[in-house]
């Protein structure tokens, strides 16, 4: 716009200066405007993102608390055992004939043949006994045996003439009848007189002590010179302990529980923690047929052949006796739920809800245990199940790891 033109308007001519400065503030403001509009344009984006994001927030967590409310579980089935319970039980061996050896006449201990750890037959001499009492009653008890014997000879000879003298009527029957019963009790005291000679004789006989069997002696506890007392050892005590080493006997107690399950003739395995690596085989022989009252328990006799003397009389062991298999249903230790109404275990359906079903338990394998009543062998329980599970609960069977 020219300068005449400004004039023709009335409008006030523009100097130079003032011109570039009009035009640099149109700039300025023209620069504004982008400005803002461009700040308005980002935060309308902050705010739509803002908006976006809370939303997918929104959305995410209750997809998680969908997810974390649904209760998942893991389950397993019912299972009948394939294989017996091997049942361990302690025992203690012992000789199949063990006996202590007592003197069965009084005296002093002359000499001993067999010590400890010797292998002796059956009749082998094991020691002697001096004997100076028997001897002397042995003597006296032959000498009344003669003094007897000479009785009776001269009531016979008495007799044989007094029937002489009875055919001439010289004496009475009365005085015959008495001398007949005078040679009756003769007959008798000689008879008295042998048989106390022969008693004599027999204890003197014990002044040799034999072995009943043969074994091993496992123990003596006299000594030259001890006093022996009939019947028992010196002190009290046997003078030998002898035991049949092969082969040898286990006793041990069976619970009630596994008492119907053992039978004669029923394999075992021994073990002794010493001998590791070494199994004996054996065999129950015969069971007591009764649970003690007292400790609810039944013994049980297990023969052990030890034709190599291996295992020692007196030792500790470790029977394991293996148990035919139950017939009943075994589930997990871990599904038993226990509360007050009994023990139960969570039945899930095919609906996916819980049922808790009352369960009559028998016998603890450890990890299984035995159930007797209240499942079926179809029945999936949970396992590990919590104690707010309740009956109707809806839950989710978890995927097994690949």
């Amino acid at each position: 716009m020219t300068e005449q033109r400004h004039a023709g308007l009335a409008i006030h001519p523009v100097e130079p200066d003032e011109h570039h400065e009009l035009l640099r503030r149109r700039q300025i403001v023209r620069r504004t405007r982008w400005l803002v509009l461009i700040v308005l344009v980002l935060l309308a984006i902050g705010a739509g993102r803002t908006v976006l994001i809370r939303m997918a927030n929104a959305k995410a967590l209750e997809a998680g608390a969908t997810e974390r409310a649904v209760q998942y579980v893991k389950t397993a089935l019912p299972t009948k055992p394939t294989a017996g319970q091997t049942l361990a039980l302690p025992g203690t061996l012992q000789g199949f004939v063990q006996s202590p050896i007592s003197a069965r006449a009084s005296g002093y201990l002359k000499r001993w043949t067999q010590d400890i750890g010797a292998r002796v037959k059956q009749g082998e001499l094991l020691a002697e006994i001096e004997t100076p009492e028997i001897d002397q009653q042995l003597s006296q008890a032959v000498a009344a045996r003669e003094q007897a014997a000479a009785g009776l000879s001269l009531a016979k000879s008495t007799v044989a003439r007094w029937e002489a003298l009875r055919q001439k009527d010289v004496v009475s029957q009365q005085d015959l009848d008495e001398r007949r019963g005078a040679v009756a009790s003769a007959t008798a005291n000689l008879a008295a007189a042998e048989a106390n000679v022969q008693r004599l004789k027999q204890t003197e006989g014990f002044k040799r002590v034999l072995a009943p069997f043969a074994g091993v002696i496992t123990r003596r506890n006299v000594d030259v010179g001890d006093l022996i007392d009939a019947g028992a050892g010196g002190g009290g005590r046997a003078l030998f302990l002898l035991a049949q080493t092969d082969p040898l006997r286990v006793y041990i107690n069976v619970p009630q529980a596994y008492a119907q399950l053992v039978k004669a003739g029923q394999p075992v395995i021994v073990t002794q923690a010493e001998l590791r690596g070494q199994n004996f085989k054996g065999e129950v022989a015969r069971s007591s047929g009764a649970i003690d009252a007292t400790t609810r328990m039944m013994q049980v006799e297990v023969a052990l052949p030890n034709r190599d003397g291996t295992l020692l009389p007196g030792a500790y062991v470790q029977v394991s006796l293996p148990l035919a298999a139950s017939q009943s249903l075994t589930v997990p230790s871990n599904a038993l739920l226990f509360r007050a109404e009994g023990t139960r275990v969570a039945v899930i359906d095919a609906q996916g809800r819980v049922h808790l079903q009352t369960v009559q338990i028998g016998r603890n394998y450890g990890e299984t245990v035995e159930v007797l009543d209240g499942i079926a062998a179809t029945d999936r329980l949970v396992l590990n199940p919590s104690d707010s599970l309740a009956e109707g609960d809806q839950v989710a069977v978890a995927k097994e790891p690949a």
